[in-house]
């Protein structure tokens, strides 16, 4: 079994202001899923520019006053329905490939305390996988049981760690829109060097993307891996934008990545 992650910085324009598709990227990632498909795969993918911009305006999984309730209830069915919109459009371009796919929606059958998952069932998606079908599930919003939140932001990252540690996959791939993690930000400098293995948050040498996404951009993911980790599942980090990256990743050839190695 294969845990991917498709980052939604690769299938959405992550920075547009509206939910916004990048209808050429997931075509050809879904061809190369399709290229190379692994008797057992869940995919997971990110929300993009179709979460992450209202979980910031309604402030999901901030403290949750009395006066703002009914606003904030609001903005999770605004929000439920964005990324389920997105996560149709994911599954349609794997059936287009004959995929067979099927969507399992986390705030059905997740609870959260503190942001964090409390409660989950993962038979249904292991009665999925048991009878042939690749299990497509994705960031969300779901229902908190801290009284204080009543409802949190709940990442693909995350689900990508209970899956793991629940149903120990081979490994996991996190298709990203960078080739892995680099010992600074190599969006602004040209001689970032790749970091081919983590195996803690003391071989990062700064904070990558800490503050500007709900869901803790990469320095989220590392966390989320390297909790993983621990638990002797392996993950890497890969360029998801790269055309044949996916396709390499699935059938164990070689490319740049980060590991994060589980041998700790």
């Amino acid at each position: 079994m294969i845990i991917l992650k498709l980052g939604g910085s690769v299938i959405t324009k992550k920075e547009a202001p509206e939910p916004t598709l990048d209808h050429e990227n997931l075509k050809r990632i879904a061809g190369e899923i399709s290229d190379s498909l692994p008797s057992s795969l869940i995919i997971v993918h990110g929300a993009g520019s179709f979460g992450h911009p209202l979980a910031k305006k309604y402030r999901i999984g901030a403290p949750t006053s009395l006066e703002e309730l009914q606003r904030k209830m609001m903005g999770f069915s605004i929000i439920q329905r964005w990324v389920k919109i997105l996560n149709i459009h994911v599954c349609d371009a794997l059936r287009k490939e004959d995929i067979p796919v099927v969507s399992i929606q986390p705030s059905s059958f997740i609870l959260a305390y503190n942001g964090r998952i409390k409660h989950a069932d993962p038979r249904i998606i292991i009665s999925y996988l048991e009878r042939g079908f690749i299990p497509v599930t994705y960031g969300d919003v779901v229902l908190d049981t801290d009284e204080n939140l009543k409802m949190s932001v709940l990442s693909g990252d995350q689900i990508i760690k209970y899956l793991g540690e629940t149903l120990k996959p081979e490994k996991v791939i996190l298709g990203t829109d960078v080739d892995g993690v680099f010992d600074k930000d190599p969006k602004k400098y040209p001689d970032a060097k790749l970091l081919e293995r983590i195996k803690s948050l003391k071989d990062i040498k700064y904070q990558p993307g800490k503050s500007e996404d709900v869901t803790g951009a990469m320095l989220g993911k590392i966390k989320e891996l390297l909790l993983l980790a621990e638990k002797g599942v392996n993950s890497e980090i890969i360029n998801a934008k790269k055309p044949g990256n996916i396709k390499k990743a699935l059938l164990g050839q070689k490319l740049k990545k980060t590991i994060i190695d589980g041998d700790i």
